[in-house]
């Protein structure tokens, strides 16, 4: 990443008056850097050779306070130098304990940011495969960065490392240890504000946040004040550039506010180093590790990655059904026949075998028929027709009624044979 390192040893300051001259075998030189941490000095031995020494701020006349600092330092050198800078020394002993690490030369992303405006293509994509390498590398030695921001990556000549973990937390430190811890707010995941556990999640959100601030020259969560910034990071979507598909992805996921939704490190990583081909098959963890390394380092062009053509779906083969029961089926090239959907299910034991065509289809019609409404109704109409006839024609109510009766009865009767025939031949349609 040629193209992103700066000058020699830049941004380093004059020391102020009481700053130290020295520390243990190195001499200070000068100033790098100041923070909540403490101030970051850069050294140098007989040699010549370069280290960084960052003077902490941590009270270590408590013993229990002593032992964790000396806990967290053996942890961070276990941390594999894959895109990192390697803790070499710490001391705990005198009044002003002291960190060394091994000094990269170059411009911090965020001066680079502020001086030469956002990283862009390649620069872009091989400044989060190396800034992801370092957290995996971290993470896998069982330590939480805490604070990864933009001015906790350096832009060296051989790629962008990762500095300032050597007083990172281990992972399963105490409450107590964990309000030590200070932080950056634009860059602090949800949980560090609701005093949730902290762990690898905290610094992939950290990381998404770094990369959308290299990507467009600021946080995507704001960094105005304080509160405001807290509020948008526990509750509202975040603010992106304009980035490449893979990694706007990629960034989203990292930035969810439920920690368990975030891909691991080691997860971020692969899926960067597909985008490019670099990784095909599953890799040991150290072999990806070195992948990542030498990807951040390539000294390629610094122009847009070629967009990623979709290629075609292929169909998928057909998975044969398997029944949940064994059930008989019919040979293939035989007509199955099937009911009318529109034609009513027959029930057992009621219509079956004569289709109604019987003498219990014509029974079954005779009941159905004589409780007829109508039929009853017309009957009686015609009936006291005839009563009425008889009763004119022979001017004596006896014979009218019988008249009347015999009429009702004859057409009742007609009346149930022909609706009983009619019905027998309509069932048989």
């Amino acid at each position: 990443m040629s193209e992103l390192a700066g000058a020699p040893v830049p941004g380093l300051a004059k020391l102020w008056t009481h700053d130290p001259v020295t520390a243990g075998p190195y001499r200070l030189v000068g100033r790098l850097g100041a923070g909540g941490q403490g101030v970051v000095y850069l050294g140098e031995d007989d040699a010549g050779d370069r280290v960084a020494v960052k003077m902490v701020n941590v009270d270590l006349s408590d013993p229990r306070a002593r032992s964790q600092f000396v806990k967290e330092i053996a942890a961070a050198r276990r941390v594999a130098p894959f895109c990192t800078a390697q803790v070499l020394f710490a001391e705990v002993d005198g009044e002003r304990p002291y960190v060394v690490s091994e000094f990269i030369e170059g411009l911090t992303l965020h001066r680079h940011v502020r001086e030469r405006g956002p990283v862009t293509g390649n620069a872009l994509h091989r400044l989060a495969v190396g800034t992801v390498t370092a957290l995996a590398a971290i993470h896998s030695a069982g330590v939480v960065h805490c604070d990864l921001k933009p001015d906790n990556v350096v832009l060296g000549e051989d790629g962008p490392r990762v500095i300032d973990f050597g007083i990172a937390r281990a992972l399963g430190v105490t409450e107590t240890a964990t309000s030590r811890i200070i932080g950056t707010t634009a860059y602090m995941a949800p949980e560090r504000f609701r005093n949730d556990a902290v762990g690898p999640p905290c610094d992939v959100f950290a990381w998404a946040a770094t990369i959308a601030f290299a990507a467009g020259g600021r946080p995507p969560f704001g960094n105005d004040s304080l509160f405001a910034v807290m509020h948008r990071v526990l509750h509202d979507p975040p603010e992106l550039p304009a980035l490449p598909p893979v990694l706007d992805e990629l960034i989203r996921e990292c930035l969810a506010k439920d920690p368990a939704d975030r891909p691991p490190a080691e997860r971020v990583l692969v899926r960067l180093l597909r985008q490019d081909g670099r990784v095909s098959d599953p890799l040991p963890r150290d072999d990806l590790l070195e992948v990542g390394n030498k990807t951040a380092g390539a000294p390629t062009p610094n122009h847009p990655l070629p967009p990623v053509t979709p290629t075609a779906p292929q169909p998928r083969p057909t998975q044969p059904q398997i029944p949940t029961q064994a059930q008989p089926t019919q040979p293939a090239h035989l007509p199955v026949a099937t009911r009318p959907a529109h034609l009513p299910v027959t029930e057992p034991g009621v219509g079956s075998g004569d289709g109604g065509a019987g003498p219990g289809g014509a029974l079954r019609r005779l009941r159905s028929e004589a409780p007829d409404a109508w039929g009853i109704s017309t009957a009686l109409f015609l009936g006291s027709v005839g009563a009425a006839a008889g009763y004119v024609a022979s001017s004596a109510v006896g014979p009218a009624a019988a008249v009347g009766a015999v009429a009702f009865v004859v057409v009742y009767l007609v009346r149930l044979l022909v609706a009983t025939a009619v019905g027998g031949r309509s069932d048989n349609d």
